[in-house]
């Protein structure tokens, strides 16, 4: 009987603007990947979901790719303040603020197997 490695059976969502740099990624790696668009989450972002079967052996490796090209962190956005008052008032210089973004979800599953036809 033939030694089959157990497989794994990944969706992976993430924000769509993380997306080409992920998928750049896993694919110069060796993963290969089906791209379902999807939409998402209270603000109706559009995010974008992948899905793959993976050798169980190389879960780490595709984890640690995820979480470092769409995982959580912090952005520094400038923010100008609303100006109140008359025309000679000025521009008021943009304030950096720190906000938090990306951020990925990932389901992982046992397969029992692939089926091509």
């Amino acid at each position: 009987m033939e030694n089959k490695p157990k497989m794994k059976m990944v969706f992976a969502v993430l924000q769509g603007d993380d997306y080409e740099q992920t998928v750049r990624s896993l694919n110069k790696n060796g993963f290969y990947l089906t791209l379902l668009n999807s939409v998402g989450g209270f603000l109706k972002k559009r995010s974008v979901t992948i899905m793959m079967a993976v050798e169980e052996t190389r879960m780490p490796e595709l984890l640690e790719i995820l979480r470092v090209e769409a995982g959580e962190r912090t952005e520094t956005v400038y923010e100008t303040p609303a100006v109140t008052g008359g025309p000679m008032m000025g521009i008021p210089p943009a304030i950096p603020m720190d906000v938090n973004c990306g951020g990925v979800a990932i389901f992982v599953m046992d397969m029992d197997g692939i089926i091509r036809y």
